[in-house]
């Protein structure tokens, strides 16, 4: 569907957000350009998520040298994938192509290129990648609580599950409830709330592995297989989520000129924290380092309620998450209005998948390899190869056509090997 039709589709429920509605706008009031301070913070958000909590196993995996190299290269591709679409955009926009309609989001930039095709498979792509994560989410709040409540394993054996299932089936019902509201003006103070969860939580996680290091000091590893390589490559992908909102950002920002500078800093200051957090919890823990790091840190007081915190940040992430996948799928079957049942059978699904997933950080890997690998790597490339084509040099062209390749590689490898790690658990 394209953007004139996407327009006509939402005209009747304007009161409702679309998938580039900015979270702290209100609706019908004049939107307010951002700062630089307030760019760099609004990335950051946008990029750190739940996948930090599954770096320490990586490094683990993959070997704490490998992992860091690897976080830093990754880190160079997202923020090559994002000035991408900032660049297609322009030059889209300045083109006779794109001279009545705006460009807001990926999915308009894709209609642009490739018409209804393009936008297809970066909707594919981001029903995918954010289903994804709300499974990974589900996976951790029912794998911590499982942990934190031991207790809780006689009474999930009498009834026959899993205490990981009993968890998730327990949050099941409210998170009908919160994926009913149909506002995401109505959920952007949890995504707040979420962001400073995490950052104290990680900061509470790095003070305990730096003191745990110091007395024990385990053996570690400076690199892994061939195979773990793959697999970490896919949660590293999977940690720098956030490609679909370079657009919204670049849009948000006063001066724009100054986007390209204020990513750059904000994905080297990223890059490092997760290179310092992965390192950190590795050097700690050792080869005990579990696939949830907060699960290798006891059972005290000040452990449960880090944990607890994290599960309550997911819990209400896990709407606004969920959000885009709404409005492609209202979109696409619903005439882009609100529908409670699709919701709520999306919900089902999600929760289901999380069930028959055991360890979170090989989903972190099959989602980052197989979703994040496209929409980071591979669609703002193709995007940008075939807007500008006609007038690139031939170095230019092939830097394109090498990062898809590249990409393509990079998908399939790690999603090979993730399916293995995954199906390996369960034999």
């Amino acid at each position: 569907m394209g953007i004139k039709n996407q327009n006509d589709a939402g005209s009747s429920t304007n009161s409702l957000p679309r998938a580039d509605t900015p979270l702290l706008s209100g609706h019908g009031k004049p939107l307010k350009l951002s700062s630089q301070p307030k760019t760099f913070a609004n990335v950051f958000i946008a990029i750190v998520g739940a996948g930090v909590l599954g770096l320490p196993y990586t490094f683990m995996r993959t070997g704490w040298l490998t992992s860091l190299v690897m976080v830093f290269c990754v880190s160079i591709l997202t923020f090559h994938g994002m000035m991408l679409l900032v660049r297609t955009r322009k030059k889209l926009e300045e083109s006779a192509v794109c001279s009545s309609a705006k460009i807001t989001s990926f999915g308009d930039l894709g209609f642009a290129v490739c018409g209804c095709v393009g936008r297809s498979a970066v909707d594919l792509m981001i029903v995918l990648s954010q289903a994804g994560f709300c499974v990974g989410y589900l996976i951790f709040i029912g794998n911590t609580l499982a942990n934190l409540f031991s207790s809780s394993l006689a009474l999930a054996v009498a009834s026959g599950v899993s205490a990981k299932s009993m968890y998730i089936w327990g949050c099941f019902p409210f998170e009908l409830g919160l994926n009913s509201i149909p506002s995401l003006t109505l959920l952007a103070p949890l995504s707040i709330f979420a962001d400073i969860v995490d950052l104290a939580a990680m900061g509470i996680v790095m003070v305990e592995d730096a003191l745990i290091f110091t007395k024990h000091m385990p053996p570690v590893e400076a690199f892994g297989s061939l195979s773990t390589f793959f697999y970490g490559l896919g949660v590293a992908v999977y940690s720098f989520e956030g490609i679909g909102m370079a657009l919204p950002l670049e849009s948000e920002m006063k001066d724009k000129s100054k986007f390209g500078r204020i990513l750059v800093l904000t994905m080297i200051f990223i890059a490092a924290m997760y290179g310092s957090f992965g390192a950190m919890g590795y050097f700690a823990f050792g080869p005990d380092t579990k696939d949830i790091i907060t699960a290798n840190m006891g059972k005290g007081l000040l452990s449960t309620l880090v944990q607890l915190g994290l599960c309550v940040n997911l819990f209400f992430t896990f709407p606004l998450m969920m959000n885009p996948v709404y409005e492609v799928f209202e979109r696409r079957f619903w005439e882009g209005r609100y529908c409670i049942w699709m919701r709520w059978l999306l919900v089902l699904a999600v929760c289901l998948v999380a069930l028959f997933v055991p360890n979170f950080a090989d989903f972190l890997s099959l989602v980052g390899s197989s979703t994040c690998c496209v929409l980071g790597f591979v669609l703002p490339a193709l995007f940008h190869y075939l807007t500008f084509k006609d007038e690139m040099s031939r170095r230019r062209a092939s830097l394109d056509l090498g990062v898809i390749v590249l990409g393509i590689f990079l998908g399939v490898s790690g999603t090979w090997f993730s399916l293995q790690e995954i199906f390996s658990v369960k034999v």
